[in-house]
């Protein structure tokens, strides 16, 4: 069973949160068609983001999608993670190209530097106007330095965007996803819920430094082995550790036939007729699920057809 577990450190401005993937995972991959299964890189890094992606959602208070994106100038064209507050989560990948045994970040999507790494915050119930809010960083380090791994351009990316000492360990495999994350907090004891800021506190933490060495040492094989209780143990047994209720974090899609219909009526009348007219109807596939959606003629007349203004006795087919 998929966990997330939270925990704090007692009377240093320290928190944790370890998240293991496992059946939710693989329901993930089972999604692909026969055929269409990602080389083991691609997996391990869409794997990798899954896990980050969880980890960060359950770090922050936002009743909303949080995206996590990775794309550039490589094989990999796009790599994408993507949670919902109850940790529902869904994920895929885009390749339009080989990926080396053994390929690196830097390989598979930032061949000649383009790489980007972009985390989007969508809330669910936008106010008039609203727009989702976007960050975007390169997949290199303060000197340039193409970065190797997804776990090091999450950490740049929270010390530039959020002023935070933050450690990340992430693995994957073909059976789980797993992270560790552990980051700074601004105060001791009861205000390690509170998450105020300081800027001049970044990377002069004893405390963090400390903890966050200790998590260093936990090798991939380990957090896709270990069960919580023995990782938190080995790591952490000379610290008071305060754990939470864990939470159970799940493969869900978004997707519908509603949302589908939006996005043709996007494309417009002309384009979408121009495929039923070759096809005979016009086929969807959702590339995080793999669930099909298939329109007819009279589906894609009633798509178009404005609101009050449908025969009556129909013979439409109702969106679902």
């Amino acid at each position: 069973m998929s966990e997330l577990h939270k925990f704090l450190f007692d009377g240093l401005p320290v928190r944790g949160m370890l998240v293991r993937l496992t059946d939710a995972w693989r329901e993930v991959l089972a999604r692909r068609e026969p055929g269409q299964e990602y080389p083991p890189e691609l997996r391990d890094l869409l794997g990798q983001m899954s896990a980050a992606a969880v980890l960060m959602q359950a770090n922050i208070k936002f009743n909303g999608a949080l995206v996590l994106q990775v794309f550039g100038d490589g094989p990999v064209k796009l790599a994408v993670a993507e949670v919902q507050p109850d940790l529902s989560f869904r994920a895929t990948a885009k390749c339009v190209g080989p990926v080396e045994p053994g390929a690196t970040l830097e390989a598979m999507v930032n061949l000649r530097g383009q790489g980007r790494c972009a985390i989007t915050l969508d809330p669910k119930d936008k106010l008039p106007g609203q727009q989702p809010y976007q960050g975007v960083v390169p997949l290199h380090g303060d000197q340039r330095e193409p970065l190797q791994k997804v776990s090091e351009v999450l950490e740049h990316y929270m010390l530039q965007s959020e002023q935070l000492d933050t450690r990340l360990v992430l693995a994957a495999n073909g059976d789980m996803a797993a992270g560790l994350l552990i980051q700074r907090l601004p105060v001791e004891g009861e205000g390690n819920l509170e998450g105020r800021r300081n800027e001049d506190d970044i990377g002069l933490s004893d405390a963090f430094n400390r903890i966050a060495i200790l998590a260093g040492t936990l090798t991939a094989e380990e957090l896709l082995t270990l069960d919580a209780d023995t990782v938190l143990r080995r790591l952490f047994w000379e610290e008071t550790v305060t754990r939470f209720e864990p939470q159970k974090p799940r493969f869900a899609c978004t997707c519908s036939r509603e949302r589908v219909g939006h996005m043709l009526r996007g494309l417009g009348r002309d384009e979408v007729d121009s495929v039923l007219a070759e096809r005979g109807e016009v086929e969807i596939g959702c590339d995080f699920c793999g669930r099909h959606y298939r329109f007819d003629a009279v589906d894609v007349g009633a798509l178009f057809t404005p609101p009050g203004h449908q025969p009556e006795g129909g013979g439409a087919t109702t969106l679902q």
